[in-house]
């Protein structure tokens, strides 16, 4: 892995394929549904996204978990952040190349919240958790707990990571940003938790300059289908074009997960969308980038053909092994200390847990995609 690749800046261009910044930026299109602009695309066999397929390689028991039994996880607060921080992000590049600044990025905060919450007013719910025990949860990755408690202000100082935040935290938010009626919250814990997602965004402008991109594609919604049947899709943060057509993608990094176990997590994503892009545009694109907001690194890869030929013939035999373990009901548990990270511990049995009797009718062959910002590991 490299240090940083350059790529010159996209002259600037409108893109009226772009959503309006007014509207909800986590509104994403239903990938389970055919898109009728690619009706070529439309899920009638095994379909993949990096989150799901990722699942699979991290533990078969937790793809079991959210795929065929879907059972609900109640995001953590430093997985809201993410999200939120990822809506900034996108909307950052609806305004005018100069007006890019760190101070723009921070006055976006409260009304991508607002949006946010509009949309799914249960999120508000991150305010009532209480405070983690000094001694830690059993079976919880302190790390983990750690991120919560530095979304949400609970805890002093610097806690999943080298970078102390810098932005300063509002005394009281608008009562628009408060959750709505009936769930109790501290407006105190609301003003540090938007302060905190105001420090991510310092660390964005730590390690690029926004004035000087012009992505060519935000949020976007990429596909292909490989070995004549497999549907590979997911969500990109942002495509980068160069003048001379090389390609550059990017993704945003904001959780509080150690980095030795999910760098490769991370990787295996962007290497997903590289794929795509190759079978889609013929280009293998020049750079993959992790920005990593908390630490304010970039970590760039240069992926290439053969590479990427290799990565497809993982895939397809991914594939297999899942529709395999659909038909023999067999999803095992497979212990990391990505278990840490997990909502499902008391259904499994590596902790004493008994999952739920396997689904009369199984999972349909499409696996739904994770939105960006919404990865609990990623």
């Amino acid at each position: 892995m490299t240090a940083q690749t350059a790529l010159p800046a996209t002259p600037a261009q409108s893109d009226p394929a772009q959503p309006d910044p007014a509207q909800p930026d986590p509104a994403q299109p239903d990938p389970a549904q055919p898109d009728p602009a690619q009706p070529d695309l439309a899920l009638a066999g095994p379909s993949l996204s990096p989150s799901r397929a990722a699942d699979f390689k991290t533990c078969p028991l937790l793809f079991r978990f959210r795929t065929i039994d879907k059972l609900p996880e109640q995001p953590s607060a430093d997985q809201v952040r993410g999200t939120l921080v990822h809506a900034v992000l996108e909307r950052l590049f609806d305004l005018p190349a100069t007006a890019r600044t760190p101070e723009a990025a921070a006055a976006l905060v409260a009304p991508a919240w607002a949006a946010l919450l509009e949309q799914q007013p249960e999120l508000a719910a991150i305010f009532t958790a209480a405070e983690p025990p000094a001694g830690g949860d059993a079976g919880i990755d302190p790390a983990a707990a750690d991120a919560d408690a530095d979304a949400l202000g609970l805890r002093p100082g610097p806690i999943a990571g080298p970078r102390q935040p810098s932005a300063p935290v509002a005394p009281m938010p608008e009562p628009a940003l408060l959750p709505r009626p009936g769930v109790l919250a501290e407006p105190g814990r609301l003003a540090a938790f938007l302060g905190s997602a105001r420090a991510l965004l310092d660390g964005y402008f730590a390690v690029e300059d926004p004035r000087r991109l012009e992505p060519a594609e935000r949020e976007s919604l990429i596909a292909a289908r490989i070995d004549e049947e497999l549907l590979i899709r997911g969500y990109v943060d942002r495509l980068d074009v160069s003048p001379g057509g090389d390609l550059r993608v990017v993704d945003y990094k904001t959780g509080g997960a150690p980095r030795e176990a999910f760098e490769g997590r991370a990787l295996f994503q962007l290497k997903f969308y590289a794929l795509v892009l190759w079978r889609t545009r013929g280009v293998v694109p020049k750079v993959l980038r992790l920005v990593y907001l908390k630490d304010a690194e970039l970590c760039d890869y240069s992926p290439d053909a053969d590479e990427l030929r290799r990565f497809e013939r993982t895939l397809v035999a991914l594939s297999a092994a899942i529709e395999r373990a659909k038909r023999e009901q067999d999803f095992r548990p497979k212990p990391s200390r990505l278990c840490g990270w997990c909502s499902h511990q008391r259904l499994c049995p590596e902790f004493g847990g008994t999952p739920p009797p396997f689904p009369a009718a199984a999972a349909p062959p499409g696996i739904e995609i994770t939105p960006a910002g919404d990865d609990p590991l990623g």
